[in-house]
């Protein structure tokens, strides 16, 4: 009696699990999407059917199956499956699964695979703690990130892992998944009578933007509110499909195209002098969750190269405002980056410094090097005169306008040309007075 009690909890337990949870795949036949790597041929597959998997890291945005890739091969390696979330597990519960790992393969011989979610998140300590039993083979780790495994995780965790990048699923792989969800009787929504338009259909597609979860969860959530005709058939139109997603998600992730893209928009707006296209993309970033340092850095850059001293205010606000979103955080920290984002898209520009520092770099790279001349360099140690060092030096607060003609490189150069505009107007006017013999 207590067995079948168990079975029936059990199984009123599944039930109520989500339909995303209830219709992960149970094998590679119906995984959808990912055939860059789980194609026939392909390493991946190859690896999983053959038993022979190592361990890896599977990259790619929120849906797109990481999670259920790694029960799939724990089914098909009769692997113990151990879960750990990288953001709530800290190292003594690491420690505390690996010693079960280890126990288990000595005393019956059964493999287990570590799945860490959200591994991004573990620091260099934390990581090394997997180093000396992953390489005795204790366990097989599979680790799972939103985030560019190169940036995040140490070189000798990277070394010892096959690393595999999961893409957003596809229109077509995504209207598979619902049509699956809807037919069966089993673990998905086919014991209903639900007729879906195709415009919904194509909506739900495309707004999820490549998660299954996340069109799982609003088809669930549509039908489950959505009353059943007299026919007992519940329709799912496109009114319905789009209170059940509520709001787009914004497609943007730290470490794909979407992500350059967009900072490159936000920097090409406030050169271009475009206050609101820069608010767009500023708001965009940050509602996406990009991080506000990486946005106050943008900012920095474009006004010491774009607005340069035209205004050299913009450059000083720009690192106020690093400094200001740093310490105060998120959401406040979206206003003085807006503050600095339109700062510099309406300052004066000008690239001089720039062009100058570009042309001083190529003239440094292609050209021969120049020695310092004798005048310049230092006569700050003993023996220094000696050699002539600093010799015939003019110190320039000596002379009248704290200013003196000599030579400080051996070659003619030009590099800087100060622009009309802004306060570099000012800084070409007294240039052209020093250097035009107007001041003695």
């Amino acid at each position: 009696m207590d067995l079948f009690e168990d079975k029936t909890k059990s199984e009123d337990i599944a039930k109520q699990q989500p339909l995303s949870v209830r219709m992960r795949p149970k094998n590679l036949d119906e995984f959808s999407g990912q055939k860059h790597i789980l194609g026939k041929g392909k390493l991946l597959r190859r690896a999983i059917e053959a038993d022979r998997v190592s361990s890896l890291i599977l990259y790619g945005p929120a849906g797109t199956g990481k999670t259920t890739l790694a029960h799939i091969i724990a089914n098909k390696a009769k692997a113990r499956f151990e879960q750990i979330n990288a953001v709530a597990s800290g190292v003594d519960e690491l420690r505390k699964v690996i010693e079960k790992a280890r126990l288990r393969k000595i005393n019956s011989g059964e493999r287990t695979i570590i799945f860490i979610d959200e591994i991004h998140r573990f620091n260099k300590a934390q990581q090394d703690v997997l180093m000396p039993t992953l390489e005795d083979g204790v366990f097989i780790l599979i680790g799972a990130t939103v985030h560019n495994p190169f940036f995040y995780l140490t070189s000798p965790l990277l070394s010892r892992s096959l690393v595999f990048e999961l893409s957003p699923l596809k229109k077509e792989d995504i209207k598979s998944i619902i049509e699956r969800a809807l037919e069966d009787k089993k673990t998905g929504l086919g014991n209903l009578k639900i007729k879906i338009d195709k415009e919904a259909m194509g909506f739900l597609s495309s707004a999820c933007e490549g998660d299954a979860r996340r069109a799982l969860n609003a088809l669930e959530i549509g039908v489950e509110t959505t009353k059943a005709g007299r026919d007992g058939v519940i329709v799912f139109n496109l009114e319905v499909a789009q209170e059940s997603i509520q709001k787009k998600a914004v497609r943007y992730d730290r470490d794909d195209d979407e992500h350059y893209d967009t900072i490159s928009a936000f920097i090409k707006s406030m050169r271009g002098s475009d206050p609101d296209a820069a608010l767009y993309w500023l708001a965009k970033m940050l509602s996406a969750g990009e991080d506000p340092r990486f946005i106050a850095r943008r900012i920095c850059i474009c006004a010491a190269e774009d607005v340069g001293n035209a205004d050299p205010m913009a450059v000083v606000l720009a690192d106020a405002a690093f400094s200001v979103a740093d310490f105060v955080g998120m959401p406040e920290a979206r206003i003085p980056l807006a503050q600095a984002a339109v700062y510099v898209a309406c300052a004066p520009r000008s690239n001089a410094a720039y062009l100058g520092i570009e042309k001083a770099m190529k003239e440094v790279s292609s050209e021969r090097v120049q020695e310092v001349p004798k005048h310049l360099k230092s006569a700050s140690y003993s023996g220094a005169e000696r050699l002539g060092r600093g010799q015939d030096y003019k110190y320039a607060h000596d002379y009248p306008g704290h200013f003196v003609k000599q030579k400080y490189t051996k070659k003619k150069i030009k590099f800087y040309e100060p622009q009309d505009i802004g306060y570099e107007k000012k800084i070409k006017e007294r240039l052209e007075l020093l250097y035009n013999k107007k001041i003695k």
